[in-house]
This record gives C-alpha cells, sequence and structure tokens, in this order.
C-alpha cells in the first residue's frame, strides 16, 4: 500500500459537538480546498497555538472523514491543557494539522469478508471510518463495543447506520454485563479478521481471544506521540523479535502477531 503525501493546513472548525461530558467533536474543513486522502486507522497532529505549557503537537486519531461535505471529524477526549484547548475552539477557528500521519487498517482483499470491530472507550473513534470503509469496499463489518457504563459509549446510531452493533457495559446498563471479551457474539459467530482499539488490557485479551479463534487480528495503540513522524522515539513499542518500533511511523496499527504481547 502506497504511502499518502503528508500535509499541514490550516482546517477551520465548522461544526462543534459534545457527545458526552469530557469529550468534543471537531468537524473540520479546508477553506484553501479539499482535504487529502485519509486511511482509517490514521491520526493527525494538531498544534496547541499559543501556550507557554504545551509546545508539542497533539496526536488525535482520524474519527470519521465526510467526503461529500469535506469534513474530517476529530472526537477528543479532554484531559489536559493541548486537549483543553482544543476543547475551547469555537466555530470558525482554524488549527494547524499535520495529516494523514501513520499506517491505517487493513482493507481486506475480495469482497464479503466479515470483520469485528472492538472498541473501548474513546478507542472507538477510529473504528467508525474504518466501519464504513469497510462497508463500501463489500465487505461485512460489525461492532463489539464496551464501556462502564451506558453514558460511556458514544455514536452508537452512527455505528449502526453501518453494521450491526454489539455492546458491554460493566454495571450492565447497556447490553451485557462484562468486558468485550466476554460478549456472546464471540462464540456464535466466525469472523475473517478482528480490528481493536482501546485500552492496553483490552486489546491484549482482544488479540489472545482472535489468537485461540485462529483470527487475525489488528490492534491501534495508543501510545504518547509528540513528533508523528518517527524522530523523537517517545512512542517506541517492543515488536514479537524484542526489538523497538515506532508506533507513531510503523503504526499505529499493527498486526497484534507482530508484537511482544
Amino acid at each position: 500500500m502506497k504511502e499518502l503525501k503528508k500535509y499541514a493546513l490550516d482546517l477551520c472548525v465548522v461544526e462543534k459537538e459534545f457527545p458526552r461530558d469530557g469529550y468534543v467533536l471537531l468537524k473540520l474543513n479546508n477553506p484553501q480546498g479539499a482535504l487529502p486522502e485519509m486511511r482509517a486507522g490514521q491520526f493527525v497532529e494538531l498544534l496547541i497555538a499559543g501556550s507557554s505549557e504545551t509546545f508539542l503537537r497533539r496526536p488525535i486519531s482520524i474519527n470519521y472523514v465526510d467526503k461529500e461535505k469535506g469534513l474530517l471529524w476529530l472526537l477528543i477526549h479532554v484531559v489536559g491543557n493541548g486537549t483543553k484547548y482544543m476543547s475551547g475552539l469555537n466555530v470558525g477557528d482554524t488549527i494547524n494539522c499535520v495529516l494523514p500521519l501513520g499506517n491505517g487498517f487493513s482493507m481486506p482483499e475480495g469482497e464479503g469478508k466479515k470483520v469485528l470491530l472492538v472498541g473501548g472507550g474513546v478507542g472507538t473513534a477510529p473504528l467508525l471510518y474504518y466501519g464504513k470503509c469497510l462497508k463500501e469496499a463489500g465487505h461485512t463489518p460489525s461492532f463489539l463495543l464496551g464501556g462502564r457504563s451506558a453514558g460511556d459509549l458514544m455514536q452508537l446510531d452512527l455505528f449502526e447506520a453501518i453494521g450491526n452493533v454489539y455492546t458491554t457495559t460493566e454495571d450492565a446498563t447497556l447490553g451485557e454485563k462484562g468486558f468485550v471479551t466476554n460478549h456472546s457474539i464471540l462464540n456464535k459467530e466466525q469472523f475473517d479478521l478482528i480490528a481493536t482499539c482501546g485500552p492496553k488490557p483490552m486489546m491484549k485479551a482482544v488479540a489472545a481471544w482472535a489468537r485461540t479463534a485462529n483470527c487475525e487480528c489488528e490492534v491501534s495503540l495508543e501510545n504518547m506521540m509528540a513528533c508523528g513522524v518517527g524522530a523523537c522515539l517517545c512512542c517506541v513499542e517492543k515488536d514479537g523479535e524484542g526489538h523497538n518500533v515506532c508506533v507513531c511511523k510503523e503504526g499505529p496499527v499493527f498486526n497484534s502477531k507482530k508484537l511482544n504481547w
């Protein structure tokens, strides 16, 4: 798969939503023209302008690309000064973005493949666009989404418009009680590929289940990524041979068999 050209663009906020407490959804366009091509699973690096405390760009995964409207969606968990700055942007404001970065999810060959997309927390964000791309390519995506309670699960109506949605919550307020790896769908269906993003313990559990099911599994890591181009080495992960790999450049999506998990 060819590497996509990277751009540094001043994107404009055209819509802003708060899907739940502590999260903001920004929809951005490019006032200078069309958005560049982006793949599901890639990410962007956002400049926090005018901050005396936040010097480095902040990585945010691509939530969705609305090609008809020319919009890039970023679902942001507000946890620190950088993401607080993003949540304070208003419609009409601009933010400098370097995009697209990293390697995204695989697109299965042929058509009609059954793909299970497993997400937890804000890790559900990149699975929305991936599901859309899979459906457009003739595959059948299903979603298995987990959280502590019903309020943790966002964009469910958008996922449901793409494929079957299965949910788990730890307090049983939505879907089956427990973790995603406890859901009964895993014992009822067979899948050609599994993709997952969320807390690392959850992804490791999903990858372990995929091994027992003899199913290929891709994981999207959320290591701290400062530069986004493999220069600073703060995002390294051990591969299956014990070597360091840069998550920002060689990932963030990896086949789970290639990691030291």
